[in-house]
């Protein structure tokens, strides 16, 4: 395997395990405000602050990540649904935190 092969082959490890974190970190925070959705009286305004901060970042890192050439369709498939998952999400804190 050349360098340059290992080299890609390291970049596409990174960027799939970095796309992959991105994923599990949308899913906790969806599962913390469905669990304050149950609860009445569950925003508070450091609960509301502190939600909405983490759901801008994580919208910054999904709508900044540039689609590198070597990626496949289903890869920029998934770009998309990470895209929508964070807008998604974003609508569902907005109804948890009435």
């Amino acid at each position: 395997m050349s360098w340059h092969d290992k080299a890609m082959q390291s970049l596409d490890e990174g960027w799939r395990s970095y796309v992959r974190n991105l994923h599990k970190s949308l899913s906790d925070l969806e599962q913390d405000i469905d669990d304050a959705a149950k609860m009445t009286d569950s925003c508070t305004k450091e609960w509301c602050e502190a939600t909405e901060h983490v759901i801008d970042e994580l919208a910054n890192a999904i709508y900044s990540i540039h689609e590198p050439s070597f990626m496949s369709k289903e890869d920029s498939k998934v770009i998309k649904e990470l895209r929508k998952k964070v807008h998604d999400l974003y609508f569902k804190y907005k109804s948890a935190a009435k």
